[in-house]
């Protein structure tokens, strides 16, 4: 490894970042004058302010959710640096990435390397995250390995979704877009007591419509949404020492997918068919399902590729404080009905044509006990069960291709228990330590997996599994010269866990598990107030892999499929920086910039485009390579309220830059490099809570693409949204 190389970028990468380039939408800003308002999260279990924790940390309020379009969790890249989520194919198993660290997986069964949680409960399969996002207080995006806080261990991050809690006082309001497409979206809530001690608050929301992209031979649209939730919660004080929390939530999700476009010519039938040009309009797409396919997956013979999921849960967190210290528990049920339909061919030749039907349902308990107080002393230590459960359904219709039609099927189970804790320790007025460590012992059983081609069983019903007792941990040291500054270091210890590829195979040690893998993570920060109205964060960061798990391949009787390996060793680098800035009365400018590298130092992998074209196996030493992932990224925003005669306005725009997306598969599959651009200006009254703006996302009709992927014959891309643009409104009583 060249150490010096490493050392020399990244302090450059910090030095660059220190002279004010980049940052994120760290928080809503403040409300009078030119001062920013305090940040409060809870990143840590408790809350605390955004500027004295020593986590590299985004955070996004409601408001500014909604301000942007965000309706669900993959929209988050266009804000926080160094976050990456694509959506595999297209559809509903979202890969998340965080400094570079993401698991490339469209089956549903392997853990993500970011872990995702609502109201503090983990949704550990990426296909149960996918729902719709409303009435949400604010999101806290942190990088890095985490474990020694969290029920979860993940080695890339968290993204944590906090919804607005109960209130004391009756309060109800509305939200509502309409836009370009027909794309129609409203929200709403009602809070308030119901009895003695005890609030209510109760929010549902739908989003409809919006069908932008169409048949390139029929022109029938393709693409509306029709999903939406409802949020029910109870919190429950009988006195100063004792908060319980009641949330029940529904989801469903019947929207058509958003479609793949051929950005290369697919000549059908292996070759002997039609031939079938590359589109040229990105908004073009083709589907097709055979009538076998359609019957067994229960959908009609002229169905659009789609979704028909449904998804329920509740928790009860129950807080109860005595003589020094707090008794948290978390209890949480979440379950999810998927079934989802994929023309990965992207033509009426039916060759790539998938399904997947996924019940999935995870049970959890969490407690932990925790210091209260503002002593010298800080500490919290916690056990974490949880079970996952999964039936699987993987069908996959070949027969214009290869004659055939396969299915796998399999169940799949996940128990977890671990013990964790962290200690703080304030040594003098600048100087605090922190400390934790996490055990945690998983097993992981993949049951009965078997497939079949065309009827004919090619893999009997197999069990495997794996396991993993990972000792991870934390240590860290915070510098606190004055109060306006926190300096930074840390070191942790991260672990994913090892699991199974479920594709479509005939060979039993196909679907033998690979390793878990894990990461050393070494950071430096700081976070300045130079003064009231100016915030900078800023980081450098180097991770040291080992077995890191890296989405490979192997070449069956059919070509190249998907199986993952573990690269021996391997290293990622980079730096980011955020601000917020005030400058006058109303102005407010912020802005966030990422930077990262990567590379194997040990990996001998398949190569696919050779062996493809060769239809033989042909191996690469990839040592030297650069990881595959975007080393830029870029977002900010600007904007202005004032007053005239009475009534308020605020115009803001907010922009993203997303780097150019190197593949695995090889040049043909890069992703280009993309700017995203968004524009409003709104009207509310000075004394009254309404408010009416438009709106244009998109606002330069920038064409790009989200990821681009091959699958049997055909080169498919799947296209970021064009221009829209729409009128809200909003009101509160």
């Amino acid at each position: 490894m060249n150490w010096k190389k490493v050392f020399t970028n990244s302090l450059s990468a910090g030095l660059v970042m220190s002279t004010g380039i980049g940052t994120t939408i760290v928080a809503e800003t403040a409300s009078s004058g030119n001062v920013l308002e305090e940040i409060i999260i809870v990143a840590q279990r408790r809350e605390q302010s955004l500027q004295e924790v020593s986590v590299a940390i985004t955070v996004l309020s409601g408001d500014q959710l909604k301000a942007q379009g965000i309706t669900n969790v993959n929209q988050l890249q266009n804000t926080a640096p160094s976050l990456e989520v694509e959506p595999a194919f297209g559809g509903g198993a979202a890969q998340f990435r965080i400094r570079g660290v993401g698991f490339q997986d469209y089956a549903t069964n392997n853990s993500p390397t970011v872990g995702v949680y609502v109201n503090e409960v983990a949704f550990p399969v990426p296909a149960m995250t996918q729902g719709l996002i409303f009435d949400v207080d604010h999101v806290e995006v942190l990088r890095g390995p985490q474990g020694t806080l969290y029920g979860r261990n993940t080695t890339g991050g968290a993204i944590n979704f906090i919804t607005a809690k109960p209130s004391s006082e009756r309060s109800a309001g509305v939200f509502t877009e309409y836009g370009r497409f027909d794309e129609f979206k409203i929200e709403g809530y009602v809070s308030g007591p119901l009895a003695e001690n005890l609030n209510g608050r109760l929010a549902a929301s739908t989003q409809q419509g919006g069908a932008w992209q169409q048949h390139r031979d029929t022109r029938e649209d393709i693409g509306d949404a029709d999903r939406g939730g409802v949020r029910g919660l109870l919190e429950y004080a009988p006195n100063e020492s004792v908060n319980l929390l009641f949330d029940a939530h529904l989801s469903w999700d019947k929207s058509e997918n958003q479609a793949l476009y051929l950005f290369n010519d697919l000549t059908t039938q292996g070759g002997f068919g039609v031939t079938i040009p590359a589109d040229s309009d990105r908004t073009d797409t083709g589907w097709g399902i055979s009538p076998l396919f359609a019957s067994d997956i229960g959908v009609s013979n002229d169905a659009k590729p789609g979704r028909d999921n449904d998804g329920w849960g509740t928790s009860l967190i129950a807080n109860i404080e005595f003589s020094g210290a707090v008794l948290k528990s978390i209890t949480s049920y979440e379950e999810l009905d998927r079934a989802e339909y994929g023309d990965w061919d992207s033509s009426g030749s039916v060759e790539a044509d998938t399904f997947f039907g996924s019940e999935v349902s995870v049970l959890s308990q969490e407690l932990h006990l925790s210091s209260v107080g503002d002593g010298a002393l800080h500490w919290m230590a916690g056990i974490y069960y949880s079970e996952e459960d999964l039936k699987e359904k993987f069908f996959s219709d070949f027969i214009d291709i290869f004659a055939t039609y396969a299915r796998v099927n399999f169940d799949q189970k996940v128990e977890s228990i671990a013990v964790f804790g962290q200690i703080e320790f304030t040594f003098s007025d600048q100087f605090n330590l922190i400390g934790g460590l996490r055990f945690e012992n998983e097993d992981r059983d993949l049951k009965g997996f078997g497939s079949a081609f065309g009827g004919a069983q090619a893999l009997q019903p197999t069990d495997v599994s794996t396991s993993m007792e990972p000792l991870t941990g934390k240590l860290a040291l915070e510098y606190t010269p004055t109060d306006d500054l926190l300096i930074y270091g840390s070191i942790s210890r991260g672990v994913k866990s090892g699991g199974f590829t479920t594709y479509n195979t005939g060979q039993e040690s196909a679907i033998q598990a690979f390793d878990k893998e894990v990461l050393w993570a070494y950071e430096l920060g700081l976070k300045a107030n130079p003064a009231d109205n100016l915030s900078i964060y800023g980081s450098i960061f180097y991770y040291d892999y080992s077995d890191q798990q890296v989405l490979s391949a192997v070449l069956g009787q059919n070509g190249p499929v998907g199986r993952f390996a573990n690269a021996p060793e391997s290293f990622i680098y980079g730096a980011e920086l955020e601000m917020n800035w005030q400058p006058v009365a109303g102005l407010n400018i912020v802005q966030a910039f990422g930077y990262k590298e990567g590379e194997y130092d040990e990996f001998f992998d398949l190569d696919v485009p050779a062996s493809r074209a060769a239809n033989t196996s042909i191996f690469v030493d990839r040592a030297g390579e650069s990881l595959p992932f975007p080393e830029f990224s870029y977002s900010g925003s600007v904007s202005y309220t004032w007053e005239v005669s009475g009534f308020g306005f605020l115009a803001e725009t907010n922009y993203s830059y997303h780097d150019d997306y190197p593949s695995w598969l090889g040049p043909v599959y890069d992703v280009e490099n993309y700017w995203l651009v968004n524009a409003s200006v709104n009207l509310f009254p000075s004394e009254s809570r309404w408010s009416v703006g438009i709106w244009v996302r998109n606002l330069f009709d920038e064409e790009y693409d989200l990821t681009r992927n091959f699958f049997t014959s055909a080169d498919i891309a799947q296209p970021g949204r064009e221009r829209t643009f729409g009128i809200r409104v909003s009101a509160d009583i």
